[in-house]
């Protein structure tokens, strides 16, 4: 847990020196805490940082007083660079992989992201591409496919396993990528 706490810490803070009170990579290792307990919105993520305050604070040797307010968790992870935070999340991942002894198959999936249609603003469901460890079931990276580029998919999925360094590995895809001519 310290370990990814410390990939997050990589990722640059967006936010004045002033705003800093809490330490951005805490404040997002606490964030994915809380989503995984099924908080899914600031308030939750604020109310879960207050309800288990002491338990993290021992976890990472902090000493926070009060939870950071919704209004402050929401300007932190709104503010985010995306390419920073994926990196840091394949950084982890690639060192718990090669750590793991996972068998040798990686699954590699496209997924719709619910909620994300807009037809107000005529804008395309977001869609990612996900690199899966199939014996540590370990997410080694993602890949965003753009509006429109569904298509493409075959292409984005050659790319995500070569941005991942991934070779001699046995590779599961649906059908899609069955084609001969991609």
């Amino acid at each position: 847990m310290l370990q990814l706490k410390n990939h997050l810490s990589a990722v640059p803070d967006h936010r004045r020196p002033q705003g800093r009170l809490y330490e951005l990579g805490a404040l997002l290792l606490f964030s994915i805490l809380a989503a995984l307990s099924g908080a899914n919105s600031y308030r939750k993520i604020a109310l879960f940082i207050h309800a288990h305050r002491l338990r993290l604070n021992a976890l990472c040797g902090l000493a926070w007083r009060r939870a950071p307010a919704h209004n402050s968790i929401r300007y932190a992870l709104q503010g985010l660079d995306e390419q920073s935070l994926e990196s840091a999340f394949r950084t982890h991942a690639a060192q718990r992989h090669e750590a793991s002894e996972a068998g040798p198959s990686i699954a590699i999936d496209g997924k719709t992201l619910r909620g994300s249609f807009d037809h107000f603003e005529d804008r395309k469901a977001a869609q990612v591409l996900s690199a899966l460890a199939t014996g540590s079931t370990l997410v080694l990276g993602h890949l965003f496919l753009h509006d429109g580029e569904k298509d493409h998919e075959i292409a984005a999925a050659q790319r995500l396993i070569e941005e991942l360094g991934l070779t001699g590995q046995l590779f599961t895809l649906d059908a899609l990528h069955a084609q001969k001519n991609p």
